[in-house]
């Protein structure tokens, strides 16, 4: 018998100063299980370089470490010890993998990780007092983002790519976050990765309101702009500077980004390729869950309009919403999407 299980993602709204925003995320987390998946209980590393992280967080987003300020007096904790656990300054973190498409008018994606270390949460956020844009993505770490698209029609997702080139800095889910929060185009959000310090291996890619396409591939001594129509992104670097930096085995990447130049060939709406993506026999869907490769959620984001539509787990029934109307307060949402994800071994 096919082992099954069911995937449930929280749909969480968030209004208010960005301070106010991290209260209230803080005092949800103090009864949620996400404390424990995302650090707050492990022992206090005692080398964090807390004024590091607290000085380059204010200087590339000040909103955000209002908000992680916020999300520490919600959870009654000291400031360093959330800034350890959620900034996503010098932290280690498993692999991944992804996969995107985007012509100039819609993005789709897949993400590949393990349910046990997934927040499970799509975000709706709305900042006030001019503190950033307002967004809705999946997020990491609580205040970081996997994906998402922000009120001005930018779309941005990250992609692993390796873990053997480390250096002090952020991980790509609090980079793809800040760029959201301040970034309404995909050039300003170029020369914005350009400037802050990356912790590992990670392509960027991204799309805005105008179709324009970019992949950024960042490595924390440097980053490479790809620019390809229509935009194909997996988890391993093409520039020749950058190349040898990829993982040893990076085969199943490059049939994956094969794969998605067959589709480009064709011409499929936003509902045909989401179902490209999440069918459970697609080349691009996977079950190696154990293995942190898993597909979690499929996501199509049109910035033309502000529409998303989005599946949880295998061979879902397409969600499909209205940033824009949420963002006029005439969109309720649901409290949870459900699917359902079955493990390799059991298919």
């Amino acid at each position: 018998m096919a082992r099954r299980e069911r995937l449930v993602v929280d749909v969480v709204e968030l209004k208010g100063s960005r301070f106010q925003i991290g209260l209230e995320q803080g005092r949800r987390l103090t009864s949620t299980i996400i404390a424990d998946g995302n650090g707050l209980n492990r022992p206090r590393r005692r080398d964090f370089p807390y004024h590091r992280a607290a000085n380059l967080l204010e200087k590339f987003s000040s909103h955000l470490f209002n908000e992680l300020k916020g999300l520490a007096k919600g959870l009654d904790r000291p400031l360093e010890e959330v800034l350890a656990s959620y900034s996503g300054y010098d932290v280690l973190f498993h692999e991944m993998g992804c996969t995107a498409f985007a012509n100039d008018a819609y993005y789709v994606r897949n993400y590949d990780f393990s349910p046990e270390l997934y927040d499970s949460r799509l975000v709706w956020i709305r900042p006030k007092n001019k503190e950033g844009y307002a967004s809705v993505g999946f997020s990491q770490h609580l205040v970081g983002r996997l994906d998402g698209m922000n009120e001005k029609g930018l779309v941005i997702g990250l992609h692993f790519v390796n873990d053997g080139h480390r250096q002090e800095g952020f991980l790509a889910t609090i980079i793809v976050r800040m760029l959201l929060d301040q970034c309404a185009t995909t050039e300003e959000a170029v020369a914005f990765i350009a400037q802050v310090p990356h912790g590992y291996c990670y392509n960027y890619s991204m799309l805005d309101a105008n179709g324009n396409r970019a992949v950024v591939e960042a490595s924390p001594e440097q980053q490479v702009i790809q620019r390809s129509a229509p935009l194909r992104c997996t988890n391993h670097f093409e520039a020749e500077e950058l190349k040898r930096k990829n993982r040893t085995n990076i085969q199943g990447s490059v049939a994956r980004k094969q794969y998605l130049q067959s589709l480009s060939e064709e011409s499929l709406d936003p509902l045909a390729l989401f179902q490209r993506f999440n069918n459970e026999a697609s080349p691009l869907f996977f079950h190696r869950y154990r293995e942190y490769f898993g597909t979690l959620h499929t996501v199509v984001y049109s910035p033309k309009d502000l529409t998303v539509i989005i599946g949880v787990g295998q061979n879902s029934t397409p969600r499909i919403f209205s940033f824009k109307e949420w963002l006029r307060g005439g969109l309720p949402l649901p409290k949870t999407i459900a699917g359902t994800i079955s493990y390799e071994d059991s298919i």
